[in-house]
């Protein structure tokens, strides 16, 4: 009952869609202009980096809102598992982002959302997500290629972290966390088949957070 409550509260938050909203803010449907989806980039395209930078801040902070609230909650009377928990509402979180149902199911890919993940669920991820996302962006330019090399790292790490025994939980709950993390790395992956395929192609496009350049 606990893990559907905790996905329950993230995907409630998930379903707070900044980009969507900020773009009617401005008479548009986001997901009308650019790639179609209601993320990050394609508002920083189309919108500004301003823009861009709005929408990252609101999509990273309600996944960090639904693990604080989750922790709050479970903390005291659940510690054995709270982990797991934390990471069910981040869960809800990115399903909520990606397929919201007042929107026909049709959000973003939920890199962002992950980073509030990252950012909130425990300490060691924060170094590391960090510089493989922004080491990989700016020597590439590529979002895609760094938030998948993200996700990679973040799938390493917590089953590395999980096994040394960091977040003090029995084998039963790691594994059940690990199956989580599995889930949202293989669902990231599947939201960004094109964008991998285009990378192959070397035909993905760059993005700059100023417009000196274009590609």
């Amino acid at each position: 009952m606990e893990r559907i409550f905790c996905l329950l509260i993230g995907y409630v938050f998930g379903l707070f869609q900044t980009a969507y909203i900020y773009g009617k803010l401005h008479g548009i449907d986001i997901r009308d202009y650019g790639s179609g989806n209601a993320g990050t980039t394609n508002t920083m395209r189309v919108l500004g980096t301003k823009a861009g930078l709005i929408v990252l801040l609101g999509d990273i902070l309600k996944c960090i809102f639904a693990i604080v609230i989750a922790g709050l909650l479970f903390n005291d009377t659940h510690p054995d598992m709270i982990y797991l928990l934390k990471i069910y509402a981040a869960a809800g979180a990115i399903l909520g982002h990606n397929f919201p149902f007042y929107l026909h199911f049709k959000g973003g890919k939920g890199i962002a959302a992950t980073a509030g993940l990252i950012l909130a669920f425990h300490p060691y991820f924060i170094p590391v997500g960090v510089v493989l996302f922004f080491g990989i962006f700016f020597t590439t330019h590529y979002v895609s290629l760094g938030s998948i090399l993200v996700y990679a790292g973040f799938m390493i790490e917590i089953v590395v972290l999980g096994q040394l025994g960091i977040f003090g939980m029995s084998q039963e709950h790691l594994i059940e966390m690990y199956i989580v993390a599995a889930f949202l790395t293989i669902m990231a992956y599947y939201k960004h088949r094109e964008n991998i395929m285009r990378l192959v192609k070397g035909e993905e496009r760059k993005t700059y957070l100023t417009h000196k350049k274009k590609d």
